[in-house]
């Protein structure tokens, strides 16, 4: 059996409710073009992400592109070792390109974590 390689691993996930709660009280707002991301410092050495993709945003298959497209921009660009993010995406995200979702990312938690440091 091979391995499975993945660059976003079951650890480096959000998935209770009660975290993500805990992250909306708790964490820094940040708003973007793209999407609304949640930051919240945690004690691990990596980050982890969460996905919170609503029926606001259209049916199942668009909602799980909008989360795929995002997984992407979080597995390429692992800018927030030691902090949670959850990301709340907007419409405009699923007309948007990779590389654009990317440079977006990266400036909103820079931006953020750049105040923190």
């Amino acid at each position: 059996m091979s391995e499975r390689r993945s660059g976003f691993e079951r650890r480096e996930r959000i998935r209770r409710r009660a975290e993500f709660q805990q992250i909306y009280e708790q964490g820094a707002r940040i708003r973007g073009r793209y999407s609304t991301l949640f930051v919240r410092p945690n004690t691990l050495e990596m980050g982890r992400l969460g996905i919170a993709a609503t029926r606001k945003l259209g049916g199942a298959v668009v909602r799980n592109r909008a989360k795929r497209l995002i997984r992407e921009v979080f597995r390429r660009n692992k800018v927030a070792p030691g902090f949670d993010v959850v990301v709340i995406p907007k419409r405009e995200l699923l007309d948007a390109s990779l590389t654009v979702l990317e440079a977006d990312y990266r400036n909103l938690l820079e931006r953020r974590l750049g105040h923190r440091r």
